[in-house]
């Protein structure tokens, strides 16, 4: 044990005895400040959490107990240090705070806006079981990462020395992005390929800044080339160059995380009439395209009566992101109840407060148009809750003969995507699942092609951020212990 180390566990022995686990526990839990509903429901770039203070913050962090076996960590699939970045906001040292988080998170600033914390880290916290709330983790999260930009004082991890061995990396969302930062740290020349012309994959295309800014994103990808690594824009692995490109080029271990950016619709009449599009390109065209600036080249319609089709967080974004486009009527359409709905609870808070209209027990089943082949209704089947499915929601029926007609001018559709399909169909001897998804050993990420490891949507076919740099974080160790082990034997 070091000096620091030393000094930080005499000071919590301390703290402990100067303040009872039972006055922690009866502080109540922070609520984090927020932008006014009226207000924010029109404004597209402005963040609707504010964040908070630094004396919130202090108070929060006295909540949690510093558990002898934290078991919100094992609730972390990145495996954050919880406790002891949270004392050092305890003790007011926030920038230690934030190197703590960045020891094992590429990108705490965003976790601490966009991860499920509550059916995660703090649905472990021991609070929950003395009948509290849970301690404020990801809101802390945010806190420091936030306090370490804002304070121009930011740390770099420590990266080990050059060991000259190439890594690529396909896609630079989430997956792509935690891979590339533990490999820096171990000494690999990184470089990661990017499809688009921006870095951030999913984080940039797929969420609105009302969640979280593009400045934030940006930030954090600085870091990351602050370690070292490198970025390539507008390449298509698999199109651009092949997977055999990189092997020739002298890459000895490929990650793919090229994401599932391929929509999925509902086959049913009229899908195809003008006003119906999929939620990735709803999203796209608004987040990265600026498609609702005035001067921006691509178009995007903006819907006076606008339904979406979901009850996952894309579609909270697909609608929320309506409503800040000027629908009079901005509506979330789903055939389960709302306690089925996969979204945070906080995001359909937040759709409530600014208005939209949940049409919940309700599927469309067909979608009539105008003589000009624009949608301008909507006919929904009345669904009612049977049996629990596969992953224990309660299945929708249909109630029969039961419809209702719903006039709409834009449909948006998020019932789920695919795995991007180019690598899968470019590389011989992958292996493939029915879904389009790349099969891999989920211990190491590895593929059946020995120098290609995968994570994030193109294995899941759909996870959260903090799932997918789970899987980045793995397939890291794995490909390195694979490295090291096959070099050994040259």
């Amino acid at each position: 044990m070091n000096l620091t180390e030393e000094r930080a566990k005499e000071w919590r022995a301390g703290l402990r005895n100067a303040m009872k686990a039972k006055e922690r526990t009866a502080i109540p839990r922070v609520h984090m400040p927020e932008l006014d509903p009226e207000y924010r429901s029109h404004t597209r770039t402005e963040e609707v959490n504010l964040g908070l203070t630094p004396e919130m913050a202090m108070q929060e962090a006295k909540r949690c107990l510093d558990c002898a076996n934290p078991t919100c960590m094992e609730g972390c699939p990145v495996n954050i240090y919880i406790p002891k970045f949270i004392k050092n906001i305890e003790r007011g040292e926030f920038l230690e705070a934030a190197k703590t988080l960045k020891d094992t998170s590429a990108l705490p600033a965003v976790c601490g806006r966009v991860c499920p914390q509550e059916k995660q880290c703090e649905a472990q916290c021991i609070h929950l079981k003395m009948g509290k709330e849970s301690v404020a983790i990801g809101h802390l999260e945010r806190f420091a990462a936030d306090y370490e930009r804002e304070s121009g004082k930011i740390s770099v991890p420590e990266v080990a020395t050059p060991n000259n061995i190439k890594i690529a990396v396909v896609g630079s969302g989430p997956a792509g992005l935690a891979f590339a930062g533990d490999m820096a740290k171990l000494g690999y020349e990184v470089v990661v390929y990017e499809a688009l012309h921006e870095i951030g994959g999913v984080l940039k295309y797929g969420i609105p800044e009302f969640r979280l800014p593009n400045e934030i994103v940006d930030v954090e990808i600085q870091n990351l080339q602050m370690m070292g690594v490198h970025f390539i824009t507008n390449c298509v692995v698999g199109k651009t160059i092949s997977i055999k490109d990189l092997e020739d080029d002298g890459y000895k271990g490929i990650f793919v995380a090229s994401g599932a950016g391929l929509p999925r619709f509902m086959n049913i009449k009229g899908e195809n009439l003008v006003g119906i599009m999929s939620s990735n390109e709803y999203l796209t065209r608004v987040n990265l395209m600026d498609a609702a600036n005035p001067v921006s080249d691509t178009p995007v319609y903006k819907g006076k009566k606008v339904a979406v089709i979901g009850g996952g967080n894309t579609a909270m974004d697909s609608v929320r992101t309506a409503r800040r486009l000027g629908a009079e009527r901005a509506m979330i359409v789903y055939r389960r109840s709302e306690e089925e709905m996969p979204a945070r609870l906080e995001e359909v808070k937040h759709a409530k407060e600014e208005g939209i209209e949940f049409w919940t027990l309700h599927n469309p089943i067909e979608y009539i148009g105008n003589e000009q082949g624009r949608v301008t209704h909507m006919l929904l089947q009345v669904m009612a809750l049977g049996e629990p499915d596969e992953s224990g929601r309660r299945s929708p029926v249909e109630i029969p003969g039961k419809t209702e007609m719903l006039e709409v001018d834009e449909v948006i559709v998020s019932v789920g995507v695919s795995p991007n399909p180019i690598i899968p169909q470019s590389v011989k001897g992958l292996e493939v699942s029915k879904w389009g998804t790349v099969v891999v050993d989920l211990e190491t990420m590895q593929s059946a092609v020995p120098v290609i490891f995968a994570g994030g949507d193109i294995v899941r076919g759909g996870a959260t951020v903090i799932l997918a740099m789970g899987d980045g974080r793995r397939a890291a160790k794995s490909m390195n212990e694979w490295i090291q082990s096959t070099e050994s034997r040259v």
